[in-house]
């Protein structure tokens, strides 16, 4: 099948890999022409595990090709997949301007029946807007002698997690396609059946229902994840009060199939590109229909709470300054596994340790830079207050603590013999409890978890 993926970020990268894979003809569409040049070179700008060597093998093979021209791509395509960015707006709105934008270019270029895919995050209804954005654009063509050619619009949202998506895109839960009810909309779910056909062969994976569904479907999921999570910081924030250990709460919930194990683990709470995103723009989709989605609007506060209150005990600790202060932090991006940092909550908490006074000593596996860690803003301020160093036990010396911010194995087992001697006071912050209280007070550290008692 010849696919076309508009977008070079991470969902149309994993996208574009993955279908080459499976042997369809991928042409990659994406604006940025330093990116395309990039890409053709097999030069991945983003983090997750396997996907580099995934787009060199089938650059190689000639099944994935990247260009600048959308001409091109929508000439190519019997389907073509929408994966370009929808970032917040300021009123927590998502911004369609990018896939409307789309739009209006297949509109000018289409030349045959095409479906159109809606793969990125989007209210619901932009469905809508991208046919009628399409429709418009036919109207204003002088070449289309005849009637102007058919397409259908459909939506079929990502579920792919960071650090794990190569792995979600070939092995999914589920596949949901929303389609309309038209002749159009049977043409479009008969050849998206064949797209997936591969992902089928030991189940059934696909889930078909309208288009409008399908669009809310994406973002109920998220929210509804977003949600537990926030929902065991509250409990382990309970779990402190009460001298219990969320750890405990969560093997004896988690065992529950209703409940289970994901998403249930305390700590800063959830970042990333998707979450907090697609949680704000429920609730701005909830206000325009004149709902309130109450317990996610609570969910958000929840999570930007906790942030404030972890950082608000490592200041509490040393007398509520850091002034001549030094923190190592472990962990930047906002999950192991990815070089992404967008609303990780390390950003908040090292704007708030400098600004307590402290000196922040970071490493990350992925992000070794200021630049890096909070890109496209104006930072300079802090840069005499962070330094960035290539190993864990480098940022521990000599600093007065040690704060864990993202969950990377390389943190799981450190020498905590060496670790202590580097400290200048042996006292950790685990806001991912990596470790157990009782093993780190035996080894003569001052150990806060999250929720977890104190040994």
């Amino acid at each position: 099948m010849k696919i076309t993926i508009v977008g070079a970020g991470y969902v149309g990268l994993v996208s574009a890999a993955c279908f080459a894979e499976l042997g369809n003809q991928v042409l990659c569409v994406e604006r940025d022409t330093a990116r395309v040049e990039r890409l053709k070179n097999a030069e991945v700008p983003i983090f997750e595990p396997g996907l580099s060597e995934l787009i060199a093998k089938n650059l190689a093979a000639g099944r994935l090709v990247f260009t600048t021209e959308m001409k091109a791509g929508v000439r190519h395509a019997d389907a073509l997949f929408i994966a370009v960015g929808t970032p917040p707006k300021g009123d927590s709105s998502a911004d369609t301007s990018q896939v409307l934008a789309v739009a209006e270019q297949i509109g000018a270029h289409l030349s045959r029946f095409l479906v159109v895919v809606d793969k990125s995050t989007v209210p619901v209804g932009t469905a809508d807007k991208v046919r009628e954005t399409i429709a418009r654009a036919l109207k204003k063509r002088t070449d289309l002698a005849k009637k102007a050619p058919d397409f259908a619009v459909v939506s079929n949202p990502e579920f792919l997690k960071e650090g794990a998506a190569v792995e979600d895109f070939m092995r999914p839960d589920r596949v949901v396609i929303g389609v309309s009810d038209d002749a159009a909309g049977r043409k479009a779910e008969t050849l998206l059946r064949q797209a997936y056909a591969p992902f089928n062969r030991n189940r059934e994976r696909l889930i078909v229902m309208d288009v409008k569904s399908a669009e809310l479907t994406k973002y109920a999921a998220n929210a509804l994840l977003a949600t537990k999570i926030s929902f065991m910081n509250d409990m382990a924030n309970l779990a402190d009060a009460l001298g219990a250990d969320i750890e405990q709460v969560r093997k004896g919930i988690g065992s529950d199939r209703r409940i289970g194990y994901d998403f249930i683990y305390a700590g800063l709470g959830y970042g990333g590109s998707c979450f907090p995103k697609d949680v704000a723009a429920i609730c701005h989709t909830a206000r325009e229909a004149g709902e309130r989605m109450r317990v996610v609007e609570a969910v958000r506060a929840v999570n930007e709470g906790q942030k404030e209150r972890f950082v608000d005990r490592v200041i509490a600790h040393f007398g509520g300054s850091l002034k001549g202060r030094t923190i190592a932090v472990w962990g930047l991006t906002f999950k192991p596994a990815t070089d992404d940092v967008r609303e990780a909550p390390s950003r908040h908490i090292v704007r708030k340790l400098i600004a307590a006074g402290a000196k922040v000593q970071a490493h990350d596996p992925q992000v070794q830079s200021l630049a890096q860690l909070m890109p496209g803003e104006n930072v300079a301020r802090l840069q005499a207050d962070i330094a960035f160093v290539t190993n864990p036990m480098e940022a521990a010396k000599g600093a007065d603590a040690l704060l864990i911010a993202t969950e990377w194995k390389v943190y799981r087992s450190p020498d905590f013999a060496a670790l202590k001697k580097l400290l200048k006071k042996p006292v950790i912050f685990d806001g991912r409890n990596l470790f157990e209280p009782a093993d780190m007070k035996r080894l003569g550290f001052q150990y806060q978890g999250v929720g977890r008692r104190t040994a």
